[in-house]
């Protein structure tokens, strides 16, 4: 039996969802539902099609970004034999095997625009071919998509049809990370351990308070799917005993470490470009220092002492010279800000092979803006 489908939640940002979704539910209009990685935007896509005319037809889910490009348009519309290497029979698509139901077409933001156009016709009149097909065939389908990317970005990078967007979202729902929803947290662990206790009879005594205020307090980066894995994990490795703060803690510590190791590729590229400028900066101030340390104990006779820049003692840091006496070896002056966008433009099209698209995204600009600082800076 498979488990009812719910939007598990109390607060007042959590009804007007459901609320929302009950409206839209009651027609066949597109949705595009958009939230974070992880926040459950595939169960308010089931809880809308549960309570929908089509609740007794298929609903089926969709990863666009797990199914490689030039198999994904195949896996949409089908194929007829003979189509492509492989094609040894004709099958259908999602399309057809959906029609008078839904489909649910998950991460739409990494859709090819050569797959893009045909779907665009597909919203339009239900219309498509099988891939090596002529005919055309008719599909009574309720649409919806998902998305964590930012699609009108993506139309801006032209990396997302514009009219194919404005079909998408004749209604959008945005669904709030887990962070900002307070005490549902507590309503969503009692549904997931409810929920893992009927699978496998595996006894919880619960949290102590001070545990309950740590899980309120936890920004939980990976949202509602990070949440069910942790109360998987404390039932099963816990073996059901009592969760303190010192339990959890252990095991959001764990995740955190492994949170810092997995990043956007684009956000964490930008990132180690700026972490890379710094360093840049930081360095060249800290040998100027050094080399002004080194030349003050030249001068009173001493030899300089490696080990102390390794790890330098405070109460031993030379006194910086008095605001009367001249430096002897002025700091080098700090970059003008041109320079620092000039060097950071180079270091993010080095680190992308050259690929200017590429290097706009991780500088988090437009290719257009990029184009125009390295003509300014003549690149």
């Amino acid at each position: 039996m498979k488990p009812d489908i719910d939007i598990i939640g109390a607060s007042d940002v959590m009804e007007r969802l459901r609320q929302f979704a009950l409206q839209v539910a009651e027609t066949d209009i597109t949705v595009l539902i958009t939230g974070e990685t992880g926040s459950g935007k595939e169960v308010l896509a089931r809880f809308i099609h549960k309570h929908s005319r089509r609740a007794e037809k298929s609903f089926i889910p969709v990863n666009c970004g797990a199914i490689p490009t030039g198999i994904l348009e195949s896996e949409l519309f089908g194929h007829e034999k003979g189509a492509f290497t492989g094609a040894v029979q004709g099958r259908k698509g999602y399309f057809e095997t959906a029609d008078r139901g839904s489909i649910f077409l998950d991460e739409i933001g990494e859709m090819s625009l050569e797959t893009q156009v045909k779907f665009l016709r597909v919203i339009e009149n239900g219309e498509f071919q099988r891939v090596g097909a002529s005919s055309t065939i008719y599909s009574d389908t309720r649409i919806i998509a998902a998305t964590n990317k930012n699609l009108m970005q993506a139309v801006a990078d032209r990396n997302f049809r514009e009219d194919l967007y404005y079909r998408l979202r004749s209604v959008e729902l945005q669904i709030p990370p887990l962070r900002e929803r307070g005490r549902d947290i507590l309503l969503l662990i009692e549904h997931f351990v409810l929920e893992f206790q009927q699978k496998h009879t595996i006894p919880f005594e619960g949290f102590t308070p001070d545990a309950t205020e740590m899980l309120l307090r936890y920004p939980w980066p990976g949202n509602v799917r990070e949440l069910r894995n942790l109360v998987e994990s404390l039932l099963v490795l816990e073996k059901g005993q009592e969760i303190t703060s010192g339990i959890l803690d252990k095991h959001l510590v764990q995740r955190s470490r492994f949170k810092s190791l997995v990043h956007d590729p684009v956000r964490s590229e930008k990132n180690e470009l700026q972490l890379l400028y710094s360093s840049l900066i930081q360095l060249r101030q800290e040998v100027s220092d050094i080399r002004h340390m080194v030349q003050q104990l030249a001068e009173a006779g001493q030899q300089p002492q490696p080990a102390k820049f390794l790890l330098p003692d405070p109460s031993q840091r030379p006194v910086p010279p008095s605001i009367a006496e001249p430096d002897p070896a002025p700091a080098a002056a700090p970059p003008s800000l041109d320079d620092a966008e000039k060097k950071t433009i180079m270091e993010a099209i080095n680190s992308c092979g050259g690929n200017k698209k590429k290097a706009a995204a991780a500088l988090g600009t437009t290719e257009r803006t990029l184009y125009r600082k390295i003509k300014r800076y003549g690149l």
